[in-house]
């Protein structure tokens, strides 16, 4: 068997100077028409709402051309999203792959990309108000798509508990009720999220993934345009602000507030992007 050396070779600190290379420059990729969106967004009147309980989620439905809005309306709460495409729960959001056209944390401008084979874009977030927190010194901003979301079966391996409403459960109840199905028939197409709010990076030493608390304050929002007709489910999670821990009974919990608006003036030449042109023949 092959000894790989643990100690660093003579040019190490030459081998650690190499700049880094993007692995996906987005100057092709097509851009949203924010002033477009705006303008549409000026127009719009609400046509629904759902408040979602403290440890707990909801589901709720837009249809593409409309805007819906994640707002924390008592007290610092981070909040766990999942969208599909609401005629087709295959396709949904893609975390992995928006982590890697846009970076670990979203902001107006940017956007949320489904899953294979589709792969388009299917929200744009077109407001944040903690757009202004940026990267503080620890590495850390909000809205990430590195975490995947709490559960109860990480819980089991760390602490052998039965923790049955972290956000994964809580998500998977809720698209199973709005599905009328069974959890175990809903479970499978819950998937990675949009940390809504939520405080995050790596350690500069060790590399783990942190959270630290929320900036965000009451009033603050998310706000998304719905590129395609869209189901989506939010989770107020139990860790609250995230200041502390997750997955937890005793962090103070706060309801959010999703809020649903349609335009009333037609959005120019808008139309739904279409699926991602690969043809699938694999080279074959």
């Amino acid at each position: 068997m092959t000894t790989i050396p643990t100690t660093p070779p003579e040019d190490a600190e030459k081998r650690r100077a190499i700049a880094p290379v993007i692995c996906y420059p987005t100057d092709t990729l097509p851009a949203p028409d924010l002033a477009l969106y705006r303008a549409a967004r000026r127009t719009a009147r609400k046509v629904g709402e759902v408040l979602v309980p403290p440890r707990d989620a909801a589901t709720f439905t837009v249809p593409a051309g409309s805007f819906f809005r994640i707002s924390s309306v008592e007290g610092p709460q981070v909040g766990d999203l999942n969208l599909w495409n609401a005629q087709d729960l295959s396709e949904r959001f893609y975390s992995g792959k928006t982590r890697a056209l846009h970076g670990t944390h979203l902001t107006a401008g940017e956007r949320m990309w489904s899953s294979f084979p589709g792969m388009r874009p299917i929200a744009t977030i077109t407001e944040d108000t903690l757009g202004w927190y940026g990267i503080d010194s620890f590495g850390g901003s909000v809205h990430d798509v590195i975490g995947t979301r709490c559960d109860p079966y990480t819980n089991n391996l760390l602490s052998g508990g039965q923790y049955h409403h972290c956000c994964h459960s809580n998500l998977t109840r809720a698209l199973a009720d709005h599905l009328g199905v069974c959890p175990a028939e809903a479970e499978p197409h819950v998937h990675d999220v949009l940390n809504v709010f939520m405080c995050t990076g790596f350690t500069r030493d060790t590399g783990q993934y942190f959270m630290k608390a929320s900036p965000v304050r009451p009033g603050d929002y998310l706000e998304f345009f719905a590129e395609i007709d869209l189901l989506g489910a939010l989770s107020a999670c139990p860790g609250g602000d995230c200041s502390s821990e997750h997955s937890s009974d005793t962090a103070a919990c706060h309801p959010l507030l999703v809020e649903v608006f349609t335009p009333e003036a037609a959005l120019g030449g808008w139309t739904p992007p279409a699926l991602n042109g690969y043809d699938r023949s694999h080279g074959r």
